[in-house]
């Protein structure tokens, strides 16, 4: 039933979409208050707004565009992928690709949670092979509806599992791509304290251990939401760093920031990027 509705919805122009997507944002916003508080802590405690206005004045527009992104996926995923991909209307950075398959290198795309990172997979699924990390929804009813949807089915999917883990390095190190969210919280014996945004955040040790292992060139990708539903523009750079070393997460984390700070508006503020997986070792402050 889903996806049936999701594939009706797929249909309505992108700037509909965006439209119920801001409305629906706001409504979760009102009838949640632990995701109201979560969005707003997190907000507030990143100090990218430069006053109390401009802190209102973000967070109205965090709400919405965290609507446009849920909606948006119905034309994302259940579009043919050619229509999907459509949608970005420019590319920058993509010669960073060529040139390292041209070297025989593989391709780490790290996709935050900032802008359509759904349609950034999409878009380069249908230029090069690449193999897509995710976790497993909780709800098991949900997989086949994101296994169909996510990159059209052009690419293939890694569980967050040892499994997952040897696919991704089997891919880099045939040359191909792959691609991950650098900002989720892993789960234990998977992740370091770092900072982010000034606060310690549990993250990943698998970006510099996959850096490592096979020589690939990383790259930041950001696919900016256009407004009035007029696309995306995705954004490629190159990160030129050791994330193996001891400080390489803190590393991650700040470039991952400096993408975030282009567009704080378009970050998943909601999301709970400062949880503690079960077991995981003391918070720095804690420890000290």
């Amino acid at each position: 039933m889903l996806a049936l509705l999701l594939r009706a919805l797929a249909q309505l122009p992108l700037r509909w979409l965006h439209g119920l997507g801001a409305m629906a944002g706001w409504l979760v916003y009102l009838i949640s208050p632990r995701y109201a508080r979560r969005l707003s802590e997190n907000l507030e405690a990143s100090a990218v707004a430069r006053d109390p206005a401009d802190l209102a004045r973000m967070r109205r527009r965090v709400v919405a565009e965290l609507g446009k992104g849920a909606f948006e996926l119905a034309a994302v995923w259940f579009r043919p992928p050619e229509r999907a991909d459509a949608l970005m209307r420019a590319v920058h950075g993509w010669e960073l690709v060529d040139a390292a398959r041209a070297a025989g290198r593989g391709v780490l795309f790290l996709t935050p949670h900032i802008g359509c990172f759904e349609i950034a997979a999409l878009h380069a699924a249908r230029r090069v092979p690449i193999t897509i990390l995710y976790r497993p929804p909780k709800l098991a009813w949900l997989e086949p509806l994101l296994r169909a949807g996510r990159t059209g089915g052009l690419g293939t999917l890694a569980p967050t599992n040892l499994t997952g883990v040897r696919r991704l390095l089997k891919a880099l190190r045939a040359g191909e791509a792959v691609g991950l969210l650098p900002d989720q919280v892993p789960g234990v014996g998977e992740g370091a304290w770092a900072p982010f945004f000034g606060r310690p955040a549990f993250t990943m040790t698998l970006v510099g251990r996959l850096q490592k292992a096979t020589d690939c060139v990383v790259l930041l990708a950001f696919a900016r939401r256009l407004p009035k539903g007029a696309g995306f523009v995705l954004s490629l750079e190159a990160l030129d760093a050791d994330l193996a070393a001891p400080d390489g997460v803190a590393m991650l984390n700040a470039a991952v920031e400096r993408v975030v700070r282009l567009c704080p508006e378009q970050y998943l503020w909601s999301y709970n990027r400062y949880k503690a997986p079960r077991r995981a070792p003391p918070r720095p402050q804690e420890a000290a």
